[in-house]
């Protein structure tokens, strides 16, 4: 299984480069780029400097993280979206970056389940047909918070079905998965190929629909029952990759080289006795 590292994990203080630079340094294979962190890195640099870079060294560009707030959207809103799809589509074309993560939007009211998941399958395939273009993908992230109109792995994988298509699928995080309390039972019955981006971590032992993300610790660390969801994936044949999310304020304030190398080292340590 690949390791990969999720930028959110030194958000405040890092830049594109510094955690290219670091991961390269301590081994990683791939890197997710956050959006903003791609666009402040392309002031001052080119996307054919970035390619460059991925040429030169080991590790490559996994994902895009993440087009945000995707359904239920004003017209304003979903035009920046797809905007920024495109933006995302012409920048993984040339560096060979081609899965796109997008995030189902909050407090939306008093919406159901149903009329949820009918506007979700529709932007979802308004997006992807937008990506096709660019053979790229998007992965679908259920938020574990109450407040999240998409937020179980259930209902995240329930919509990725009803869309059917190759290129949409979702991305299984822990600390999501543990925060509202999804069922093992889904993931086990879901077909590997659909699981396109895996984040790992842990976080703090609080009730349900009390998590948010600054609770979350390195992998092994927190309550999440990490060996149950990786004996699961094992069991399911899922083995393409991890990548280590943390949002955790505390490791945005550590020296970015130790936040990268212990994330790392935890990351391995979790899965090393099923991958």
């Amino acid at each position: 299984m690949k390791i990969a590292f999720n930028q959110a994990t030194t958000m405040k203080y890092s830049t594109l480069q510094q955690d290219l630079e670091v991961c390269e340094k301590y081994g990683y294979d791939l890197i997710e780029i956050r959006l903003d962190k791609l666009k402040a890195y392309l002031e001052n640099h080119t996307v054919e400097e970035l390619k460059q870079f991925f040429e030169r060294n080991r590790i490559k560009p996994y994902a895009f993280n993440a087009l945000e707030y995707i359904n239920h959207r004003d017209e304003p809103g979903y035009r920046q979206i797809k905007d920024d799809l495109k933006f995302l589509c012409e920048v993984g074309k040339v560096i060979n970056c081609k899965t796109i993560i997008v995030v189902p939007t909050f407090d939306i009211g008093d919406y159901t389940k149903s009329q949820i998941k009918e506007e979700t399958v529709k932007v979802l395939h308004e997006l992807a047909d937008i990506a096709q273009a660019y053979d790229t993908r998007l992965a679908l992230e259920f938020v574990g918070y109450p407040n999240c109109s998409v937020n179980t792995f259930g209902q995240a994988y329930d919509i990725v079905e009803a869309v059917n298509r190759n290129d949409v699928g979702v991305v299984l995080d822990c600390f999501h998965f543990h925060a509202m309390n999804s069922k093992i039972e889904d993931l086990q019955r879901a077909e590997p190929s659909k699981i396109f981006v895996f984040h790992i971590d842990d976080c703090e032992d609080l009730p349900v629909g009390a998590l948010r993300d600054h609770h979350r610790v390195m992998p092994g660390e927190g309550a999440v029952n990490l060996d149950l969801l990786l004996r699961t994936l094992k069991d399911i044949g899922y083995s393409e990759m991890v990548s280590v999310e943390l949002f955790r304020p505390e490791y945005w304030e550590w020296d970015i080289e130790k936040t990268i190398r212990v994330a790392k080292e935890s990351t391995e340590k979790a899965i090393k006795a099923y991958f």
